[in-house]
């Protein structure tokens, strides 16, 4: 057999298995994928979800996700039970995002700078692995991450593109009896004379959404109509959703908003 033959015959061989094995070592694993970190000694767990369709070639917007207390712990799993993961589960096309899910640890609180450190670590690892749009990087939590939305907001200045509170508290309510020891940050903003003003002052020109039940026992609704009515005070952006007849549980009408995602990624910090 000629050499010319030959090639004739091995090329088209050859030329699929390297596209074949190229596209396979291109290829990135999906859905909700288990990560770790360590930060000062300690190992801890979270997960990050990566759209099916995820490619690339092009930049993408992520999400810093804050669970509630009930979800705190070590496994790296509770916080995908609940809240944005569910609504996620519920409406896959609706996230074509990046989601970031830390872990807050059982004796922590999100407003604590240590717990609030250990989610920014997360979501730098997760902007470190992917490609990622700085311009569109976005936060949201529940009840006590609702709460600690609105401290690393405000500790974080220009970081979040935009960011959506859920039956979050400014003022920690007398019934919420696992908060650990008050962090210096919310301390100096209950001794605020208006800390709702306070608070709305460091949040600045970021974009909020607010959303409570009307008829939540764990947390006021009062918690986000002052803040509501600070923002509006000081002429800034701000949404609010209050859903009549619902309790606690609002992150499940919130993320089930058709529009909260869209209204999330219409914001940017190069705009």
């Amino acid at each position: 057999m000629s050499f010319k033959l030959l090639l004739k015959l091995v090329l088209p061989i050859l030329v699929i298995f390297l596209t074949t094995n190229l596209t396979l070592a291109q290829k990135v694993e999906t859905g909700f994928l288990n990560r770790t970190l360590t930060l000062d000694k300690k190992t801890y767990r979270y997960q990050v979800y990566v759209p099916q369709n995820y490619t690339k070639a092009k930049k993408w917007s992520v999400i810093l996700f804050l669970h509630g207390r009930d979800e705190r712990g070590q496994d790296g799993l509770l916080q995908t039970d609940v809240g944005l993961a569910s609504s996620i589960r519920r409406y896959v096309e609706r996230f074509p995002v990046i989601v970031v899910f830390p872990q807050c640890p059982i004796d922590s609180h999100w407003t604590q700078p240590e717990a609030g450190k250990q989610a920014l670590k997360a979501l730098d690892k997760t902007i470190g692995e992917f490609n990622i749009d700085l311009n569109k990087v976005y936060l949201t939590g529940i009840s006590m991450g609702g709460a600690g939305t609105w401290y690393l907001a405000a500790d974080n200045p220009n970081k979040f593109a935009a960011i959506a509170p859920v039956c979050a508290w400014v003022i920690p309510p007398a019934n919420i009896s696992s908060l650990p020891k008050l962090p210096e940050m919310v301390t100096k903003i209950k001794q605020e004379k208006d800390p709702y003003l306070a608070m709305a002052k460091l949040i600045g020109k970021t974009p909020v959404w607010l959303f409570h039940g009307e008829e939540d026992q764990v947390v006021s609704v009062s918690e986000s109509q002052k803040m509501v009515e600070a923002f509006k005070t000081l002429e800034l952006e701000v949404k609010y959703t209050e859903y009549p007849n619902i309790g606690h549980n609002s992150w499940d009408q919130a993320y089930s908003e058709s529009d909260f995602l869209s209204w999330l990624l219409s914001y940017s910090l190069n705009k």
